[in-house]
C-alpha cells in the first residue's frame, strides 16, 4: 500500500485559489477525452467549481499529503438520499500509490449512504479505478449503467456507477491491498 499520508479535509474559501488550481488541471486532464480547449484566458469553464463553493447542497474537499495538495473532490446530494462524486482527480504524480482510492474511501466513510459516480468509457483509467473503488466498498453489491449526457445527443452516454457502504469501513479493506499499475487516479 501507499506510503502517502493521504487527508481530506472541507474546502473553505481560504482554500480556493488551490482548488482552482487543481481545478484547471482537472480539466486539463479531461480535455484528452472531451476535446474541450481552454478559454482565450487559459481557464476552464467554472460552473461545477462555483456551485462546489456556493450550493449548500454540495461540499468541496481537498486532498493533500503532508500538507501539499494533491487532489479535489466534488461531492453534492448531501441532503438529498444518494451522494454524486461530481468531480475528482489526483495529480499525476501520485496516481497509482494508493492515494485516490484512499482518499475516495474516506469520502465514503464520511458520508454515509448511497453514492453513484459518472465517468466516460473511453476514460480507461478512471473506469477501471471507479469500479475497484465501488467493488472494495461494496463487494459485489453494485451496479453499472449507461445514461445519456443531459442536453448533449452528441455525446456517447456517460458510465454511472452505483454503490453504497457493506460491513467494515473500506479503509480497512484497502490497508492490505496493493494498488496495481491498472488503477487509476
Amino acid at each position: 500500500m501507499s506510503t502517502l499520508n493521504v487527508a481530506l479535509h472541507p474546502a473553505d474559501s481560504a482554500d480556493r485559489p488551490t482548488v482552482e488550481r487543481l481545478w484547471l488541471m482537472f480539466r486539463h486532464d479531461m480535455s484528452e477525452f472531451n476535446g474541450v480547449l481552454p478559454n482565450t484566458d487559459a481557464t476552464y469553464r467554472s460552473d461545477r467549481l462555483d456551485l462546489a463553493f456556493d450550493h449548500p447542497d454540495w461540499i468541496p474537499y481537498l486532498i493533500t499529503s503532508d500538507d501539499r495538495p494533491i487532489g479535489l473532490a466534488f461531492i453534492y446530494g448531501l441532503g438529498g438520499s444518494v451522494r454524486t462524486i461530481n468531480s475528482f482527480v489526483v495529480v499525476r504524480g501520485v496516481r497509482r500509490q494508493g492515494a485516490g482510492l484512499r482518499a475516495a474511501c474516506d469520502l465514503v466513510n464520511l458520508h454515509p449512504g448511497p453514492w453513484q459516480v459518472a465517468f466516460q468509457d473511453v476514460n480507461a483509467g478512471a473506469a477501471r479505478f471507479w469500479r475497484r473503488v465501488a467493488t472494495i466498498v461494496a463487494g459485489q453489491d453494485w451496479t453499472e449503467e449507461r445514461r445519456a449526457v443531459p442536453g448533449r445527443p452528441d455525446l456517447p452516454p456517460d458510465v454511472w456507477v452505483s454503490f453504497g457502504r457493506i460491513g467494515p469501513s473500506p479503509v480497512s479493506a484497502i490497508a492490505s491491498e496493493r494498488p496495481s499499475e491498472s488503477s487509476s487516479p
